[in-house]
């Protein structure tokens, strides 16, 4: 009898290393004119470590509730098992389902405020659904609009006076035989209606 593998297999791992960014895990939902649906599902962390499948620099996904238990922060030394990736094409994270999850190492909490980026812990999820992302320029984020299923994007979250911030020029998503529409602005202004420039 020969044992057929499937491609979208996962195998538990081992990893340890040091938060170096933590970003909110999205699910979007994009249709016409560029809008959008997000459902926050939890945090991704960007390590710096090493795992038993010999990866240095790598990302795991972890939910909402380890964050609230945890209460983890960047710079941060932790420790745990995980679930490699099942589908490629849909999955961004390295790492899934994470377990056994350990803090080794405190960052030094006694750090003078700085402007953003900020380093701090990362604002809750109901937080993060209150602020609402901002779209970024072209320059500044992952957007593949060929790719009509399943793609990466990167959105910003940084109070509405951050410097760094750019939406780029008016840009539209077609939405199957209809005709598009351009978004100069407008919905970034509805998205982040909640909050002041400070926010």
């Amino acid at each position: 009898m020969i044992n057929l593998i499937s491609e979208n297999t996962s195998s538990k791992v081992n990893w340890q290393g040091k938060i170096v960014s933590i970003q909110p895990r999205t699910r979007v939902w994009r249709y016409l004119t560029d809008n959008r649906t997000h459902y926050h599902l939890g945090y991704n962390f960007f390590i710096e470590g090493y795992s038993c499948d010999s990866k240095k620099q790598f990302t795991v996904a972890i939910s909402e509730k380890q964050q609230l238990k945890g209460l983890y922060r960047v710079g941060d030394i932790l420790e745990g098992t995980a679930w490699t990736k099942k589908y490629e094409e849909r999955e961004f994270a390295d790492y899934y389902k994470v377990g056994s999850l350990k803090l080794l190492e405190r960052v030094n909490e006694n750090f003078e405020a700085l402007p953003p980026p900020w380093v701090m812990m990362p604002p809750s999820i109901q937080t993060y659904e209150e602020r609402g992302a901002r779209i970024l320029s072209k320059s500044q984020w992952d957007f593949d609009k060929d790719i009509k299923k399943y793609r990466f994007e990167t959105f910003c979250y940084g109070p509405k006076s951050c410097k760094h911030y750019k939406m780029g020029r008016p840009r539209s998503v077609p939405y199957k035989n209809r005709g598009s529409a351009l978004d100069d602005g407008y919905l970034d202004e509805l998205c982040t209606e909640g909050r002041d420039d400070d926010d």
